[in-house]
């Protein structure tokens, strides 16, 4: 067996997959049917400082090898978390708490109210269904290098990730925003912005009318930009898109990232993930390679 262990930003995690945000809930659900404590990683529901119910229904179309979600960042709030879900998910796994908010402010104080408390916080400045705040700060580079520097400013002890958008001009301009704000590591991509019609009524079928597109069928989109922005950059970067099984996550690693989230694939396989892992401890054993983090960077362009 491959040695599968990754630590980015001095934070260990058991293996390089992790369950992406908004996929995976606070990991209750999916500990019912695995231990979940074999997933590298949980990144958490996107928490606010206050309780978001969510989009109006409804929120979830399906596309060919994709899915559009328009969710709106529905959770509990910061608060609850911490109460009822925080010591219990660090128990079993290395808890990367993505979080959002309307306004600088907000994104300032929900960092300041998790650190020390989390592993790592992902900072969503890339969410395509929040109408205000989100979408805004996560185009421009002067406002990612911007909410960037005011959240590190917040954070004493914990890591901050940048979680970018695909919906820019140059991801690596954008992955270079960050790393000037101070972001010690990067994870890419969010959804894409898109819409499905419903050709009978003449309407969008989701009601927020537009979505983020997730899936399987993102994954050269993902892959590109991934390998753009991991050579703009010096700091670690977290790849996600599309993957569905070992090979599209060894990929990933191959283009530079350091770790992945798989997010989508946990709709369509409850035990993607566990899965996902093992597909890659069978490919790196199968190449005679010892340890997954040899394979990081290694893509040579033709």
């Amino acid at each position: 067996m491959a040695n599968l262990s990754v630590k980015i930003c001095g934070v260990g995690f058991s293996n390089p997959v992790i369950a992406a945000s908004g996929t995976f809930g606070f990991g209750r659900e999916y500990n019912e049917l695995y231990d979940i404590s074999l997933v590298g990683g949980v990144s958490t529901k996107g928490l606010t400082l206050e309780p978001r119910p969510g989009n109006p229904v409804p929120r979830i179309a399906e596309g060919k090898s994709v899915i559009l979600n328009a969710v709106g960042l529905q959770n509990p709030g910061v608060e609850e978390f911490i109460k009822n879900d925080l010591e219990w998910l660090k128990s079993k796994t290395t808890v990367i708490a993505n979080v959002a908010g309307r306004t600088l402010e907000d994104y300032q104080g929900i960092c300041a109210r998790l650190d020390g408390l989390v592993d790592m916080i992902e900072l969503n400045i890339s969410c395509p269904n929040v109408r205000a705040g989100g979408m805004a700060l996560g185009i421009r580079p002067e406002n990612v290098e911007e909410v960037t520097r005011l959240c590190k400013a917040q954070l004493k002890s914990t890591p901050l990730i940048v979680k970018l958008s695909p919906n820019v001009e140059s991801i690596a301009v954008n992955a270079q925003a960050a790393q000037r704000g101070g972001a010690d590591c990067i994870s890419l991509i969010n959804t894409l912005t898109g819409m499905v019609i419903d050709i009978e009524r003449r309407r969008p079928v989701i009601a927020n009318n537009t979505g983020g597109v997730s899936g399987a069928g993102i994954m050269p989109i993902a892959l590109r930009m991934v390998y753009e922005a991991a050579h703009a950059v010096s700091i670690p970067v977290i790849g996600m898109g599309g993957i569905t099984c070992g090979r599209d996550a060894i990929a990933f690693m191959m283009a530079g990232a350091r770790a992945v989230q798989v997010g989508t694939a946990n709709f369509t396989d409850s035990y993607a993930i566990p899965r996902i892992v093992r597909e890659m401890d069978e490919w790196l054993n199968s190449h005679k390679i010892e340890d997954v983090n040899e394979i990081v960077d290694t893509l040579k362009l033709n």
